[in-house]
């Protein structure tokens, strides 16, 4: 595999492309005006205590409280009771494991975690795991060996977690990244003396950084920036951080945007539309809720060259993988349901599945994926820690309200009139004006035959007028 990390910057926002063999694979953004709260660790305070949740709000100084379950604060299965935990006013270190979404705060955990570029330091925690991504059992053993003989040689406290990036390191790597983790544990901890209630004691990496730490492994050949600013700052950060990725680093100053060079615009325009395109001449249609995100598969245009069977799992198979690539793109992530083409034969579905399961292995986040279900539906998880890509670039239609939908300009009509009928028992007028936009009004002018028998019903002069800045479904109408 043959991939690259752009970084694009210098305007008030960090945008990161992650491109395989010359296709997005992942994108982030971050503006300056809205850092990733991810990751921070805040002195909040306790404002309320929920029973019957198990759980407390938490403020933790941003515009919602954060929300922290007792099964986010111990590694124990069986969580105590939450009143026995927490009190109303009472202080609390905790960290944001998912950012605010929509109407719902942030998601909160006491397990403190501190990373690094191949460890993750737990210092409430004793458990020493690997990534699962690591599979070579000998590695696996020469890694546990190394963290338990620097665990004892230095008598510290607390877990570690060695991430994928750790495969095939040296003890003088390990040694420096777990040196490294407990300066900046010390760091939080005297930052607590005279911290004010409640505050930010802890924050990760700007964007530009934290890919360096995240994504730069080492099926990354090449780590482009386009703005001299950030490109100096990565140097000096891998300088002392992570030297091996200097070689790989480069400014971009060619004539054309980065992003354009590659690409990355018009992906990122796709990924906001909601059907997408297969080579096939089928097509995805994903639409995303804040309950789930539903994913229907269309066959198209593709009819196949032998059966319809065939044409079927063709079509399933292909859209397998370019869904996998989707989620990553758009970040989306919760229960995803996945509707495929009805299959017969239990080996297609099984094929689907396993096509499905190989074409996330390269997915960050984790995912859970169930078998074909009674009503031919995929249901599946992917771990969400912030927005998707449409909830961080778009918002709500002032039209339709983000239900997606407006009323017809026939439905409209009536609706006036019943409102026309309505004002004119109401209020005493010698006149009723009715304001609304040019094509209600203008389809009003065009059914004498309505306006005949509405003004028969009044009794008294009705005057439409167009109100150029008005959308579809707004009117107002005033008894004069």
């Amino acid at each position: 595999m043959s991939d690259e990390l752009l970084i694009n910057s210098g305007t008030g926002e960090t945008r990161v492309a992650l491109v395989e063999n010359g296709l997005l694979q992942e994108a982030h953004i971050e503006r300056a005006n809205g850092s990733s709260v991810v990751g921070n660790i805040y002195l909040g305070k306790v404002i309320r205590v929920l029973p019957g949740m198990q759980a407390v709000f938490v403020d933790i100084a941003l515009s919602r409280s954060g929300f922290l379950h007792v099964s986010d604060c111990s590694d124990d299965r069986e969580a105590p009771e939450v009143t026995s935990l927490f009190h109303d006013g009472q202080k609390v270190l905790v960290q944001v494991v998912k950012a605010s979404l929509g109407a719902k705060g942030a998601r909160l955990t006491t397990q403190l975690s501190l990373s690094s570029r191949y460890l993750v330091f737990n210092p409430l925690s004793s458990n020493i795991r690997i990534s699962q991504r690591i599979e070579n059992e000998q590695e696996r053993d020469r890694l546990r060996s190394m963290i338990d003989a620097l665990i004892s040689e230095t008598d510290i406290r607390g877990g570690f977690i060695l991430r994928t990036a750790a495969e095939s390191i040296g003890e003088d790597e390990l040694r420096e990244d777990m040196a490294f983790l407990l300066k900046r544990w010390k760091t939080l901890q005297e930052s607590l003396v005279d911290a004010p209630l409640p505050s930010l004691v802890y924050s990760d990496l700007p964007l530009e950084l934290r890919v360096l730490r995240d994504l730069a492994g080492s099926q990354v050949e090449r780590i482009r920036f386009d703005f001299s600013e950030s490109f100096e700052n990565a140097l000096r950060f891998v300088d002392s951080y992570a030297p091996e990725l200097k070689p790989r680093m480069e400014l971009y100053n060619g004539p054309r945007p980065l992003f354009d060079l590659y690409g990355v615009e018009d992906e990122l325009a796709k990924a906001l539309r909601s059907s997408v395109p297969l080579k096939s001449g089928g097509s995805l249609v994903i639409e995303q809720t804040e309950a789930m995100t539903t994913v229907d598969v269309n066959t198209g245009t593709f009819i196949g060259s032998r059966n319809l069977e065939e044409t079927i799992l063709k079509t399933n198979l292909e859209a397998a993988t370019v869904l996998a690539r989707q989620l990553r793109v758009r970040n989306l992530g919760g229960i995803i349901i996945i509707d495929f083409i009805d299959m017969e034969s239990g080996g297609h579905k099984r094929q689907v599945i396993r096509a499905l399961e190989k074409a996330l292995d390269r997915d960050r986040a984790k995912t859970m994926i169930a078998e074909v279900s009674t009503f031919g539906v995929v249901e599946m998880t992917r771990k969400r820690t912030s927005e998707s890509l449409e909830h961080q670039l778009c918002e709500a239609c002032q039209s339709c309200g983000g239900s997606g939908r407006v009323k017809t300009v026939e439905t409209l009509c009536f609706e006036i009139f019943r409102e026309i009928i309505r004002a004119s028992s109401q209020f005493e007028s010698n006149q009723i004006l009715v304001l609304g936009s040019e094509a209600v009004v203008g389809h009003i002018q065009e059914a004498p035959e309505y306006l005949g028998k509405l003004l028969e019903i009044v009794g008294r002069p009705i005057e439409f007028k167009v109100e150029p800045l008005y959308l579809q479904e707004q009117y107002d109408i005033i008894p004069i």
